[in-house]
């Protein structure tokens, strides 16, 4: 591959710039669809006059339709999308950050996508499509997959599609979630993503956190035991990782806690576990459902988070070391090379 973009650079210097470009352009009109014209030259910051050179192109080939709602993709574009995807990651400079994120984390597989999802809705968007196709790519008939809740998982949830090599998949919640937002509950999610790729799903009722005294009754009955075997035997985990402070507010903590929170530095959450910059755990919320500890015995354990806001959380957490995958955005991975 790096031998022909090679030689196509030597006798057709402009023919990467182009396909870029119009890479972008298809690729933005997927995300936005239906959309105009001069709205999508303002987002992708090239002239009107370029745009409409290309959209003329590309509508003259059928890859795009022009409606009196704006533009939206053709069957021919989705096609062409998705096999250029692979075509413009290999001569994108992410290959490179990939592989520095990679050793900077030691970890198995880092999946980068362009933008800064704290500034731009479509960057997270992108994060649960990268998801999907890395999850699509692993997962195998009558796995069993734990999925937390929170923002980031219903993205992967609303990204979800069927897979039809991945038959009778069970989706089970990492842990309790009652009194979360219904959206990102993890219960909501698993529901969502079982149901797109036809494959079953198990609830956890209970709410997070909890009392001491609750925790060891409530695991305890032979319901929540059930479904804790299944959480705790699933062979891929997905989850995404918090900044330490937005989440504790997030789910009500007291303001003893989070008084704790910030005296002790903490930066991330991830499973109720609150680590500051160093990985140390500085405060743990007694919850039903996966512990750090028992992400060891899961095969493909993957992170999924973005935003140049979230590099110092996404450090944070892995200097546990608990997860071998993760999904970022191009802000947050320029960010922890920084430090």
């Amino acid at each position: 591959m790096k031998d022909l973009l090679d030689i196509q650079e030597k006798l057709f210097p402009d023919l990467l710039d182009v396909m870029q470009r119009r890479y972008k352009i298809l690729h933005y009109i997927q995300l936005m669809q239906p959309i105009g014209r001069r709205s999508l030259a303002d987002n992708i910051k090239l002239k009107e006059r370029v745009v409409r050179t290309e959209i003329e192109f590309l509508n003259k080939h059928q890859f795009i339709m022009v409606t009196s709602k704006g533009m939206q993709l053709t069957a021919d574009g989705e096609n062409i999308i998705e096999k250029l995807s692979v075509f413009m990651n290999e001569i994108s400079e992410f290959r490179v950050l990939e592989s520095e994120i990679k050793d900077k984390l030691q970890l198995e597989h880092v999946i980068i996508v362009s933008g800064n999802s704290d500034e731009q809705l479509s960057v997270k968007h992108d994060l649960g499509k990268a998801c999907v196709q890395f999850l699509s790519s692993i997962l195998t008939s009558n796995q069993t997959i734990a999925v937390t809740g929170g923002t980031s998982m219903a993205e992967v949830a609303n990204q979800m599609k069927p897979m039809e090599h991945a038959a009778n998949c069970t989706f089970v919640p990492a842990r309790g979630g009652l009194g979360e937002q219904v959206e990102n509950q993890a219960n909501t999610i698993c529901a969502q993503m079982a149901k797109k790729v036809n494959g079953n799903y198990r609830m956890l009722y209970v709410p997070d956190p909890l009392s001491e005294d609750t925790y060891h009754t409530i695991i305890e009955e032979p319901a929540i035991k059930d479904i804790l075997e299944m959480i705790h035997d699933s062979r891929i985990v997905l989850h995404s990782i918090g900044d330490a402070i937005t989440m504790a507010k997030r789910r009500k903590a007291s303001g003893a806690v989070i008084d704790k929170l910030k005296n002790e530095n903490a930066v991330s959450e991830a499973f109720g576990y609150y680590l500051d910059e160093q990985g140390k755990v500085v405060y743990k919320v007694r919850t039903v459902g996966m512990q750090l500890e028992e992400l060891a015995f899961a095969q493909y354990v993957v992170a999924v988070a973005g935003g140049s806001s979230k590099a110092k959380a996404i450090q944070s957490y892995f200097k546990q070391g608990k997860s071998n995958v993760l999904i970022t955005d191009e802000a947050a991975a320029k960010e922890l090379l920084k430090g």
